[in-house]
């Protein structure tokens, strides 16, 4: 198996000082990483009653469709502001390093789905949690939390104490 924590390089003062980045593309460049990767997300949920999978934008773009095809299920892309062209409703929230706000179409899910949320990395928690609260507006039950990468440092998965979160590469101190 792939060493994803040799792939995954630091960016200092990204983007802005005092935040250490943590880049992904040298693993999205690599098809053998990304692929198991994918495939070691993906076996965490093998055998659920997961009905679809939602990304977050951007990088939970890449993973959650690989997953989503994995196990069998949807995708439900959580967007930027006027990226999705049908009714929606919208989250603003803080982040580490300012505030965001994110949307989801009404009709992404309904009260049947167990969605597993997909991102491809937990720090503070907060772009995790309002995709949550957006599934869970519209019905839907979070089944889990899942990410490649989580900054254990930080407080994203007292925030979401209330999923099950599952981080593939766990990163401590800053």
């Amino acid at each position: 198996m792939t060493d994803i924590a040799s792939i995954i390089r630091d960016i200092p003062d990204f983007p802005k000082t005092g935040i250490i980045f943590k880049d992904i593309t040298p693993l999205l460049a690599d098809p053998k990483a990304m692929k198991e990767t994918a495939d070691q997300l993906a076996a965490l949920f093998a055998g659920t009653d997961i009905t679809a999978v939602a990304g977050i934008e951007a990088r939970g773009f890449i993973f959650g469709p690989l997953i989503a095809e994995r196990l069998g299920v949807g995708f439900v892309p959580i967007r930027k502001p006027g990226k999705l062209p049908y009714k929606k409703i919208a989250r603003t929230y803080g982040l580490e390093y300012g505030r965001a706000t994110i949307e989801i179409h009404t009709d992404a899910v309904n009260g049947d789905d167990k969605v597993l949320m997909i991102d491809d990395l937990l720090a503070t928690g907060g772009t995790m949690a309002a995709a949550c609260e957006l599934v869970e507006e519209l019905g839907a039950t979070v089944t889990a939390c899942a990410f490649v990468v989580e900054l254990s440092f930080l407080p994203g998965r007292k925030i979401l104490e209330k999923y099950p979160v599952h981080s593939l590469l766990k990163v401590s101190g800053e």
